[in-house]
C-alpha cells in the first residue's frame, strides 16, 4: 500500500516530509516523491527506487517551502517510472492518491472532449486533470476539489496542494485510510499515525466517504453528503509507533525474536487468573450455530487454524474463507453465525469488504486487529486487539503469533460456554499457554541449526512443505513465507494428499519440509515422510526430540523443538518456518523487510 504525508509546518517541509515517508518504507514501494509550495509557487521533485534517491535530487535540486505533500508509490496503474510517480501535478493542483480509481477511463475521455491531454499511464493524474479542469472554469481550490471527490468510483485516500495556496491541504479517503494530525500551528496528514508519530500525538482518523479542509488553524470535516461533521481527537500512544530495528539488521529479525515478549503481553491482557476476559460484552457463544471467519494472506492460515481448534473444542461448526472469494460469492449469512474477521492492518480492502456485506446479516460482527483505531475494528461489534506492536517487515511474523494466540483463546472461552471444557482442563491449558513465551526462547535458541538447513535449502528452485491437522495451515504459511522474501517457488500440502499427485514432483533436487510435533497424527505424518524419502526426496523435519527419534534414519535435515502441547504447537512451529524463509532470504540476498511487488497492507483489490 502506498503511503502519504502532509505537512503544513512553520519550517521548511522537504526534511519533515522524507522523514515522514521513511516511516511508511514497511508499506512497500518502487518510487517516492514530494510537493511544495513557496512563494505561491508548486513544485515537485520525484525520484524512482528507494527513499535515499529522492534525498539525493533533494541535495541537488532542493525544495523550499512551508507546506508540502509526499508519496510513497507502489505501482497499480503504469510502471515505476518517475513519470508515473507521485505527486501528480496539472496545471494548479498537486496530488497524492493511495488506491484506484475505477472510472478514470471514463473522466479520462471526457476530459479529453474539453481539450486535456494526461501526460503519464496512473488514474491519479485523471484526478489531478479533474481538479485543475474545474478551477478553469472558475471554481476556487476547496469547490474544486469537493465537486471532483463527487466524480470519483473506486478506493482511494487523496491530499491535494495548491499553486498560490500556502495554508491549504484538502484530504479525502473511501475505502483507504487517512488521519489528520494536529499540532500547534501546524497540521499534518499521513496514511497512518506511524507517519505522523515525531510531529504529533493527536490523531483524527477520517470515517468512511470523509474529506477535509485543512489549514494551520484545524481541520474542517466533511461526511460524504457534504454535511459538517465532528471527528474525535485521539491520543495515540508514542511506544506504539516505534519502529527502529533495535540492533537488529532487519526488521523481520527484531520482529521475530520479539515474539515471546509480545505473547506474554497479550497473554497479560486478556487472562486474569483462569479468566479469559474480553473487552466488550455480549457475546454469548451458547448462541452460536456457526462461525464464518473471514480473512487474507497470513491471517487467512491463521482462520484455517483456528477452525481445528472452534470445532475441536467447542464443537462449533466452522466455515473459513479468502475475502476476496467471500465477498463476491455473498454467500447466506444465517441466523445464529458469527462472523469474525482477522487482519493485521484493520484496513485490508477485501476483508473490509466481506464485513460490510455481513453487517446486518450476521448476529455479532467480531474482529481481531493488530491496530485498534482502524475501519475493521471500529466498524465491529467487538474487537480484539492482538498486541502485537508495530510490524514493519512485510512478511507478518509475530501478528501472525498473536493472531493465532488470540484466536485460541476465543476458542477456549467458546468451549467453555458451551460446557465443551471443564474448570480443571482450562486451567491446565492456560497454564501452558503461560509457559508458551518460554517455549518460544527456547525454539530462538536454534537459530544456528535453522539459518544452516535454509543455507542449503536458498540454492532449491522448488521446495514443499508438508503437514497434517493444525500442521497443515503452518506448512501453508511456512510456503508463503518462503516465497514473500526469498522468492523460491514453494508450495504446501496436506500430508495425507501427497499420493494424489503432489508425489510425482519428488526428486532429489526438490527440499521437503515436515512439520511434524510428536502428536496424534504422528505417525501417519512420519509414512507420508518415508514415501518422499524412498524416492530420493530430502527430508527437512522439524519436530521435537521424540518425534526426530521416532523418525528414524535418512533424514536429511532435522529441527529440533521443544515439546508442547499439541493445541498450542501451531504457535510454536510458526518460529522454525519464519527463520527458514528469513535466513534463506539472507542467503540470497533479498530485500527481507521489502520484497519486490509487496506492500504490507492492501487496501485496494
Amino acid at each position: 500500500m502506498c503511503g502519504i504525508v502532509g505537512v503544513l509546518g512553520k519550517h521548511e517541509v522537504a526534511p519533515m516530509l522524507v522523514e515522514a515517508l521513511k516511516r511508511l518504507e514497511y508499506r512497500g514501494y518502487d518510487s517516492a516523491g514530494i510537493a511544495t509550495v513557496q512563494n505561491g509557487k508548486l513544485d515537485r521533485r520525484r525520484a524512482v527506487g528507494k527513499l535515499v534517491n529522492l534525498q539525493d535530487l533533494l541535495v541537488h535540486e532542493p525544495l523550499a517551502g512551508k507546506a508540502g505533500i509526499g508519496h510513497t508509490r507502489w505501482a497499480t496503474h503504469g510502471a515505476p517510472t518517475e513519470r508515473n510517480a507521485h505527486p501528480h501535478r496539472a496545471g494548479k493542483v498537486s496530488v497524492v492518491h493511495n488506491g484506484i480509481i475505477e472510472n478514470f477511463r471514463e473522466l479520462r475521455e471526457e476530459l479529453a472532449r474539453a481539450g486535456l491531454a494526461p501526460e503519464t499511464d496512473t488514474d491519479t493524474e485523471t484526478v489531478a486533470m479533474l481538479v485543475s479542469h474545474y478551477l478553469g472554469s472558475g471554481l476556487n481550490p476547496v469547490e474544486a476539489a469537493s465537486k471532483a471527490l463527487g466524480r470519483l468510483e473506486g478506493a482511494f485516500a487523496l491530499a491535494f496542494l495548491f499553486d498560490g495556496e500556502e495554508d491549504l491541504i484538502v484530504a479525502a479517503r473511501k475505502g483507504s485510510p487517512l488521519a489528520i494530525g494536529h499540532g500547534s500551528g501546524e497540521m499534518f496528514v499521513g496514511s497512518d499515525a506511524i507517519a505522523l508519530a515525531p510531529m504529533t500525538d493527536r490523531i483524527t482518523y477520517l470515517e468512511e466517504g470523509d474529506w477535509a479542509v485543512v489549514t494551520r488553524a484545524g481541520a474542517e470535516i466533511f461526511d460524504e453528503t457534504g454535511t459538517p461533521v465532528e471527528r474525535e481527537i485521539k491520543q495515540v500512544r508514542l511506544d506504539q509507533t516505534q519502529v527502529d530495528k533495535a540492533g537488529y539488521k532487519h526488521f523481520m529479525a527484531k520482529e521475530i525474536a520479539q515474539q515471546p515478549t509480545v505473547l506474554a503481553e497479550a497473554l497479560g491482557a486478556y487472562l486474569k487468573g483462569d479468566e479469559i476476559e474480553l473487552p466488550a460484552p455480549g457475546l454469548n457463544f451458547a448462541e452460536v450455530d456457526r462461525l464464518v471467519l473471514v480473512a487474507c494472506g497470513t491471517a487467512y492460515y491463521a482462520c484455517l487454524t483456528a477452525k481445528y481448534w472452534f470445532e475441536k473444542l467447542a464443537r462449533i461448526p466452522v466455515e473459513v474463507d479468502i475475502a476476496s472469494e467471500f465477498r463476491y460469492r455473498e454467500p447466506p449469512v444465517t441466523k445464529g453465525t458469527v462472523a469474525l474477521f482477522v487482519s493485521q492492518s484493520g484496513e485490508t480492502a477485501d476483508t473490509l469488504a466481506a464485513l460490510r456485506y455481513c453487517a446486518g446479516r450476521a448476529d455479532r460482527i467480531v474482529s481481531v486487529v493488530n491496530v485498534e483505531t482502524s475501519t475493521i475494528a471500529r466498524e465491529s461489534d467487538l474487537a480484539l486487539p492482538i498486541h502485537a506492536g508495530v510490524e514493519v517487515g512485510v512478511a507478518s511474523t509475530k501478528a501472525f503469533t498473536c493472531q493465532l494466540n488470540v484466536l485460541l483463546l476465543l476458542a477456549i472461552k467458546a468451549a467453555e460456554a458451551r460446557g465443551r471444557m471443564a474448570s480443571a482442563e482450562k486451567s491446565e491449558l492456560l497454564a501452558q499457554l503461560r509457559a508458551l513465551p518460554g517455549l518460544f526462547n527456547a525454539a530462538l535458541d536454534r537459530d544456528a541449526t535453522i539459518a544452516s538447513a535454509a543455507r542449503q535449502i536458498a540454492e532449491a528452485r522448488d521446495v514443499l512443505f508438508l503437514g497434517r491437522g493444525m500442521m497443515y495451515p503452518l506448512a501453508l504459511e511456512g510456503a508463503l513465507k518462503l516465497k514473500e522474501i526469498s522468492y523460491i517457488h514453494a508450495e504446501a500440502y496436506a500430508s495425507g494428499e501427497l499420493k494424489h499427485g503432489p508425489i510425482a514432483l519428488i526428486d532429489k533436487s526438490v527440499p521437503v519440509i515436515v512439520m511434524a510435533p510428536r502428536d496424534g497424527l504422528f505417525d501417519k505424518t512420519v509414512s507420508n515422510m518415508q514415501e518422499v524419502m524412498a524416492r530420493g526426496g530430502k527430508v527437512c523435519l522439524i519436530s521435537d526430540a521424540r518425534g526426530i527419534e521416532e523418525a528414524g534414519d535418512g533424514i536429511w535435515q532435522s529441527i529440533t523443538l521443544p515439546e508442547v502441547d499439541e493445541r498450542l504447537a501451531p504457535l510454536l512451529y510458526a518460529l522454525p518456518a519464519q527463520l527458514l524463509a528469513y535466513h534463506a532470504a539472507i542467503a540470497k540476498g533479498t530485500d527481507v523487510d521489502q520484497p519486490r511487488n509487496l506492500a504490507k497492507s492492501v487496501t485496494v483489490e
